[in-house]
């Protein structure tokens, strides 16, 4: 190892002085483990990659990317003892090692997204948050075909520069350009190509990780279990990745995108009720979701606002035909379509300004408020008489702030065995729905009334949606499924609560898996995944 330069002896001393002043054993010796691991770069100050509750900086970076602040406002959880922001790989093989020796956990968070928070909080004992947002460049190599991804990237990161890289390339995955790839690619990750080219984890060709031994392995040398582990069962439960190697996908030079807005009044129910038919069987180059909002009139009577979006890998002249043969209740007219490139597409379905490309580059939490989310998946057509009930349950409620979100299954995503990866969720399912709600309150109360609606609300979907199990997409993450707070103690029977949920019948692969590569559990979650036992 090399000397320490004076600078950083000094820096190191000062850091170290602080820390004793409040810090337990446990953070000290984290905190001594870290520094002398990676001091011997005197290229990089040290204040830069590590940061304490008692130094200015530290609320900056941990506020910086935190999408739901609800959590900070609970007393039931706790913040991190450190935030390590690490600018290269060996800083994240230091936080693991001296983590691990030390018994400090982890949390990895990449775009701050996390629907539960556990990336940046904790309802155990005390952690870590490793921040990998440095570590989000994108390269291209060979012949342009595929990409170099860092996890701390974000997803509009992705496409701006696929997109700059070559007009007729892209790559699937999710709708919010303010998502972590970290999370997200390690979920699924579904969007309006999945119908095309399935889910962002079905293009994943290769991944570096850093294991609970502090190694950096690569596809080769994690072995085809774990490659198959993290694609699709979400990396946090076996180790941090650091870039994916991601299969770009052709998408013509100009695509086609609408928004056509139906009230009850205007046939929305039984435009609805016709979709669930047709969405899934359209042809793969076309994608339209649905998004219910419950809104408040003039007359202050409540009402139901359906918008049908979609985006076709096409020019106008060839879709107006195909949707008027498929789909004739939409309705759609030639001034209903914008043609424009993929990659403005993805700001125009994120109801973003689509002239504004750089708005893809922004990493900045959007919203400064609470939210809550649930999802299913939807295998019977919901009958026209079922949305007139759930229509009903809606607007009783005028304060709910409700949003239900649903994404036509069909096409690749179906196609892929449940068992080629992680991702369980393919044939069989119409759609899935994601419930959405978001509210700027602060008071306890306020919080504690929207939970138990939401709550209340996805009982009630019960008989309409799939079952035994339930299903559930990780990537909406939702805690009420089962959690555990015994730190490193969950049980193979215990997480099944919601590891059935969200990986059916992978989950079990998954937690033997878990058992090879993490056997002690050292990356552990309130909803992890854990070792396999009998």
């Amino acid at each position: 190892m090399a000397a320490m330069s004076p600078s950083l002896l000094f820096v190191f001393s000062l850091l170290l002085l602080l820390i004793k002043s409040y810090a337990n054993s446990t953070e000290t010796s984290f905190l001594e483990c870290f520094l002398n691991t990676t001091r011997s770069d005197s290229r990089i100050a040290i204040a830069e990659i590590i940061y304490a509750p008692n130094t200015t900086s530290y609320n900056t970076i941990f506020l910086s990317s935190i999408q739901n602040i609800r959590f900070l406002l609970s007393g039931n959880t706790t913040k991190p003892s450190f935030v390590v922001l690490p600018v290269e790989a060996a800083h994240v093989q230091a936080a693991v090692v001296c983590g691990r020796r030390h018994g400090l956990r982890l949390r990895v968070r990449s775009g701050g997204h996390d629907y539960e928070g556990l990336s940046y909080v904790s309802a155990g004992g005390p952690f870590v948050i490793l921040d990998i947002s440095q570590l989000r460049s994108i390269s291209f190599p060979d012949d342009g075909n595929m990409a170099w991804v860092g996890a701390g990237a974000i997803v509009g990161e992705v496409y701006y520069n696929v997109g700059l890289k070559n007009a007729t390339a892209g790559f699937p995955a999710g709708i919010c350009t303010t998502i972590g790839v970290g999370g997200h690619f390690s979920g699924g990750g579904i969007g309006s190509l999945q119908r095309k080219y399935g889910s962002s984890a079905d293009n994943i060709v290769d991944a570096l990780i850093v294991n609970a031994d502090g190694e950096i392995l690569d596809k080769k040398s994690m072995g085809e279990d774990l490659f198959w582990a993290i694609r699709g069962g979400g990396a946090a439960s076996f180790g941090v990745v650091l870039y994916y190697k991601i299969k770009l996908v052709y998408v013509p030079p100009q695509v086609t995108v609408f928004t056509i807005s139906r009230t009850l009044k205007q046939n929305a129910t039984k435009l609805l009720e016709k979709w669930q038919y047709v969405a899934p069987e359209l042809v793969n180059d076309l994608w339209i979701r649905t998004i219910v909002l419950a809104i408040n009139e003039a007359s202050g009577d409540r009402t139901i606002q359906v918008l049908f979006q979609g985006m076709f890998l096409g020019g106008r002249d060839d879709l107006l035909p195909l949707v008027h043969k498929s789909f004739p209740e939409l309705d759609l007219k030639a001034e209903d379509c914008s043609e424009m490139r993929w990659v403005e597409s993805t700001l125009y379905i994120a109801f973003s300004d689509i002239k504004n490309l750089t708005m893809l580059l922004d990493r900045r939490p959007q919203y400064n408020s609470s939210f809550k989310a649930k999802s299913d998946f939807v295998r019977n057509p919901i009958s026209e008489e079922g949305w007139e009930e759930i229509w009903k349950f809606m607007t009783e409620a005028k304060d709910e702030p409700l949003t239900v979100i649903m994404e036509p299954w069909g096409g690749r995503i179906s196609e892929i065995t449940d068992t080629a990866i992680a991702f369980p969720h393919r044939k069989g399912n119409l759609y899935n729905i994601q419930y959405f709600m978001r509210w700027s309150e602060t008071e306890e109360a306020v919080t504690e009334k929207h939970l138990n609606w939401m709550r209340t609300m996805y009982e009630f979907m019960a008989p309409y949606v799939s079952s035994n199990p339930r299903a559930a997409y990780v990537n909406y993450k939702d805690i009420d499924l089962g959690s555990s707070t015994e730190e490193g103690k969950t049980s193979y029977t215990e997480a099944s609560a919601w590891g059935s949920k969200y990986f059916l019948n992978n989950y079990k692969r998954l937690a033997k898996v878990k058992a090879e590569v993490d056997p002690e559990g050292y990356f552990w979650n309130e909803q992890g995944i854990p070792p396999f036992s009998s």
